[in-house]
């Protein structure tokens, strides 16, 4: 056997060896799309916990829009949630809509939120029936008739009653997205008002519901300067002709004027045209 022997006590040497990094051209980015998942999951979350607490009528467009994404499509003018929610501001607001077709949809529209947003409060579920909403040719009515069993307003006053003050809030959420104007009108049987002799009528009583009325729109979601007329009828425009002291005569009428009445009043007319439309009789109007 031969070679080198090494002695007993002979330290071994030491080996040292260096290992190189073995680094890409490029650092990674895959920490950026666990990144930018885990902030798409937050923002999520946050949406979800905002709707939540939103009112119902919000919670109601939020939904009809996810079951139908397309009906706001070409439509800058629209907008996802009722006015005075603080996220989504209306574009060219009270302006008005240059198509009428469009503006007709529009008001479809609009009349098919109200109705969701109803159905998906629970508190005002039980006054379904009593919101009266159909499409007239001055515009959009949204009527809120009483029942002998289910009043609006305190009995021969112009107080609204908590049910009805809610009912406003969520009509005025809806109708402030509009740039159309409104008008809102106030309506009586024919029950004569009794007290303060005849210094007070089913005229004032009228005029003062549709007044606090306006009161109420005007604080919950209609723009300034939305609402351009206000006006008592009294017992003249009965809902049900045929029984003057119907419960269902006393209302009050919320109208979302077309645009076109609009250009009518504001447009004054002149010489033959003039005549014409003077000696031309009202429209009849159906109830």
């Amino acid at each position: 056997m031969t070679g080198k022997r090494r002695g007993d006590g002979e330290t071994p040497p030491f080996i040292i060896r260096k290992l190189r990094s073995r680094r890409h051209a490029l650092p990674h980015g895959s920490w950026k799309v666990a990144y930018s998942d885990f902030m798409t999951s937050l923002l999520a979350l946050f949406i979800v916990l905002w709707a939540a607490e939103q009112s119902p009528e919000v919670r109601a467009s939020i939904a009809n829009y996810f079951r139908n994404p397309r009906v706001l499509e070409g439509r800058p003018a629209a907008s996802l949630m009722p006015a005075g929610t603080g996220v989504v501001a209306v574009a060219h607001a009270g302006a008005p809509t240059a198509d009428p077709e469009d503006e007709e949809t529009a008001l479809q529209e609009t009349a098919a939120r109200i109705e969701a947003a109803l159905d998906a409060d629970l508190a005002l579920r039980g006054l379904r029936d009593q919101v009266r909403i159909d499409l007239t040719p001055e515009g959009l009515r949204i009527q809120l008739v009483e029942r002998d069993d289910q009043l609006f307003f305190e009995i021969g006053s112009a107080e609204l009653k908590p049910a009805v003050v809610r009912l406003l809030r969520l009509v005025a959420g809806i109708v402030g997205a509009l740039p159309n104007e409104v008008a809102v009108e106030g309506h009586t049987d024919r029950r004569q008002y009794a007290r303060q002799g005849r210094a007070y009528s089913n005229w004032e009583l009228s005029a003062d519901r549709a007044n606090s009325a306006r009161r109420v729109l005007e604080t919950s979601g209609l723009r300034e300067r939305q609402i351009v007329r206000v006006v008592g009828l009294a017992d003249h425009e009965p809902l049900v002709a045929e029984d003057p002291l119907d419960a269902q005569n006393r209302r009050v009428s919320i109208i979302v004027r077309h645009a076109s009445a609009r250009r009518s009043a504001t447009a004054p007319a002149s010489g033959p045209a003039a005549l014409a439309t003077l000696s031309r009789p009202a429209p009849e109007r159906t109830p």
